[in-house]
């Protein structure tokens, strides 16, 4: 499937992207160009196919550029999702793994936990999506540094689970 998606663009290699979004933040910024095609409807069998997309992403930060492209499929038809609304969709689709995933696997080191058997995997990814949870809605903006306050601070943490989520300005 990868081959018959990349192959599409090869034909036309200097065809003009169909949406472009830009991002700067904290200097970083991305440059994100989407090209979209419904020509393998019919000839793939991958189930439910109605477009495929290929992502240019080309960022640049701290002085130093790379490029990096990807592919996609999507059951969104054209008429349900335009180049620009595909775009969009996708970098949705990053919000949540930045947001959650990342904070899972990496400030909450959930790859090391021991965990394996039964219930108990569920349950402590339940608990600490409701950490995140509790954490995001008093108005931390970094969990990280979060977590470590109410490491020092365990009567403001139990505050988070017994009085709910205040906001930190209160």
């Amino acid at each position: 499937m990868h081959e018959d998606i990349a192959t599409i663009w090869e034909a036309d290699p200097g065809a003009a992207p169909q949406a472009t979004q830009w991002n700067k933040h904290g200097g970083r910024s991305e440059k994100r160009q989407l090209w979209v095609s419904s020509i393998l409807v019919g000839y793939s069998d991958w189930p439910h196919l109605a477009q495929v997309c290929r992502l240019e992403r080309t960022v640049t930060w701290k002085g130093k550029t790379r490029q990096e492209t990807a592919y996609a499929v999507t059951s969104l038809p054209p008429a349900a999702a335009s180049p620009t609304r595909l775009l969009y969709l996708w970098r949705g689709h990053w919000g949540i793994e930045n947001r959650v995933h990342w904070v899972r696997d990496v400030t909450m080191d959930e790859d090391r936990c021991q965990i394996r058997t039964g219930a108990g995997p569920q349950v402590m990814a339940a608990l600490r999506n409701l950490v995140i949870s509790l954490v995001r809605r008093a108005g931390h903006p970094n969990v990280a540094a979060a977590l470590r306050r109410h490491a020092a601070h365990p009567a403001e943490a139990l505050a988070l689970v017994t009085r709910g989520p205040q906001s930190i300005t209160e």
